[in-house]
Parts: structure tokens; C-alpha cells; sequence
């Protein structure tokens, strides 16, 4: 029974994407190939008001992206939802436009992205709950989207440095690193994204807050960054504080405590009128945004990024181990 189960939603997945494949061709849009996995309710339950309701899952073009993408799958999987994937689209304006356009029903994203980028705000709101309430007000008032309840997944920048330095030096916080190369300006070598280096919201303003003082600036593509810092290239560089890189080359980041960088929080964002129809999906994802923090997701990318294994794979691993789906 089960197995039969199991095929008849493939089919109907299949079947699904085809048709939306014409619909999606023209935007540059790919659906993947369903899930290979036969997902059964486990703390999630069956919700008989999802059951064989189609919900397309789209996400941006990068691992954490691509992993929240097929965790979001698998919920509404467990739940009786039929899904369909349009995960790893190309560009976060692109992924936003088809959440906006009805090409995608679900997706993950920043509160710091969409209050910067998309709602074209200046400035970021110091507080996680702050910030995801502002957003949360103004995407629905100026482009009818619902944001669910955020998760502490909290994707933003922030410096690192090795763990071996960190512990040599006492080094816990952005404040404790300034003392420490105000004492020994030697020491400020520091690597940053090339934008990074220039942007107000980058280098500029975060040295101007923390009044830390800087020897040496070295540029990087964004992954060369987290290789430089534990290869000593430099002793402190910007990134991302949820990429799995830092877990995987044993780097510390470094605390923002006093909340210069903005808020990246990850929450579901899905259109008001699909919302309206099928309100049951925040009850579905609820369960997974309260477990997903910064270290979580940190190991599902290095597992990803690090280890090599297949997104989907962790996703689903990650979901059985927790319990929500069997």
C-alpha cells in the first residue's frame, strides 16, 4: 500500500511538472525530477484539508537555499501535499519574481534581504523579532505576501577567525577582536569580499562602529575567504555565519555584539492567496522553523559544501533523524 502510495504521487508529481515546465520555460525556470523518497508522517501529521493539494517549493541557487528548499518538501510531503520542485533557481530576484508571479507557491527567505533588497529600505533593524515584524507588516501591505513565524537560522555577516587563534587571544566577540588589534595593530590583517571592502553597510561602517584600526585589506571571492582565514593568509575575515565552511575548517565567528550587521533570518514567505486557501501549511512548518538554529543548518551545509553528499539526501536524513517525517 504504501509503495502504491508512493508511485501514484510520483506520477502525479511527474505529470504536474510537465504541464508547469511550459509555464516556466519562457522565465529560464527548470523542475527537478521529483524526490526519490517514500516520505511518511512522522511528528508532522497527515493534514486530510493538504491532502493531494499540489505546492511548488522554489528556492534560491545556493546550498542552505537548496537544503531549506527540499526540508520544506518533505514537510508538506509528510503532511499529504503533493509537491513539486523548483528549487535552485537562479538569482534571489528571480526566485522573489516567482514567488510574486505565482510560479512557485513556497519559499525560504531572509528578512534582511527582503527589507534591503526588495522593499528597498535603507536601513536594517537592529533586533531579529523587530526586524522580522517590519518586514513581515510591509511585504504583506505592499506586495501581498505572508511571512511565517522566523526561524533562528540568522544567515548575516560577521568576521572569523581560527579557533587556535581565537582561544590563544581570548577572542569571543567584534569587541573583544578590537581590543586585541588596537594592542597588536600588526595583527589587523584582515580578508573581505571586494564589495564587501566598500559598501557602508561593509568595511567602512563596521570598522567606523567597533573603532577598530586595519594593517591590511586582502580581496577574495567569497569561498577563498574561509580557506585564507585557516591558512593564516589573514587572521580575521567576513562570512557568512551559517556556511558550513566554518564548521569544516574549525574557524570561530566572531559575536556582532553591538548589532551592526542586519538581521538575515529565515522564514517561510508564500503568497496571501495561496495562504488563504491552504492556511494549514504554517502549522505544517512551524515544527521545522522551531528546531532550525544557526548550528543546524551550519551542518547541513558542511555536510553538503564539505562532505560532498547530495542535498536532498541531508535534508531528508536530517528530517528522519529529527523525527517529522518516517
Amino acid at each position: 500500500m504504501r509503495i502504491g502510495k508512493r508511485v501514484g504521487r510520483k506520477v502525479r508529481s511527474m505529470f504536474a511538472a510537465g504541464l508547469l515546465v511550459t509555464t516556466t520555460a519562457a522565465c529560464g525556470l527548470s523542475v527537478n525530477a521529483a524526490l526519490p523518497y517514500d516520505v511518511q508522517p512522522g511528528s508532522i501529521p497527515r493534514v486530510p484539508a493538504l491532502d493531494g493539494v499540489e505546492v511548488t517549493v522554489g528556492s534560491k541557487d545556493f546550498t542552505e537555499q537548496i537544503v531549506l528548499g527540499y526540508i520544506a518538501q518533505l514537510a508538506l510531503e509528510a503532511a499529504g501535499a503533493d509537491t513539486v520542485d523548483l528549487t535552485n533557481i537562479a538569482g534571489s530576484n528571480s526566485a522573489r519574481y516567482a514567488l510574486e508571479d505565482g510560479q512557485i507557491d513556497v519559499q525560504w527567505e531572509y528578512t534582511g534581504t527582503a527589507w534591503l533588497s526588495y522593499l528597498g529600505e535603507d536601513t536594517p533593524i537592529p533586533g531579529e523579532q523587530e526586524q522580522y515584524e517590519a518586514v513581515r507588516e510591509a511585504d504583506l501591505k505592499r506586495n501581498g505576501l505572508m511571512w511565517l513565524p522566523y526561524s533562528d537560522v540568522n544567515n548575516t555577516y560577521a568576521f572569523a577567525t581560527t579557533e587556535k587563534f581565537a582561544r590563544e587571544h581570548g577572542l569571543r566577540t567584534m569587541t573583544d577582536m578590537t581590543n586585541f588589534v588596537k594592542q597588536n595593530p600588526r595583527e589587523a590583517v584582515f580578508c573581505v569580499e571586494t564589495e564587501f571592502a566598500s559598501r557602508p553597510d561593509g568595511m567602512p561602517g563596521v570598522t567606523k562602529t567597533y573603532g577598530f584600526p586595519v594593517r591590511t585589506t586582502k580581496t577574495f571571492g567569497t569561498g577563498a575567504i574561509y580557506t585564507a582565514v585557516a591558512n593564516g593568509t589573514c587572521n580575521f575575515g567576513e562570512v557568512f555565519t551559517t556556511d558550513g565552511r566554518i564548521a569544516g575548517l574549525n574557524l570561530r565567528v566572531l559575536e556582532d555584539d553591538k548589532r551592526f550587521f542586519p538581521q538575515y533570518n529565515a522564514a517561510v514567505t508564500v503568497r496571501k492567496d495561496f495562504y488563504d486557501e491552504h492556511p494549514q501549511l504554517a502549522d505544517v512548518m512551524a515544527p521545522v522553523a522551531d528546531t532550525l538554529d544557526n548550528e543546524e543548518i551550519m551542518e547541513l551545509n558542511k555536510r553538503v559544501d564539505v562532505d560532498g553528499a547530495d542535498p536532498s539526501q541531508v535534508a531528508y536524513d536530517w528530517m528522519r533523524t529529527k523525527g517529522f517525517i518516517r
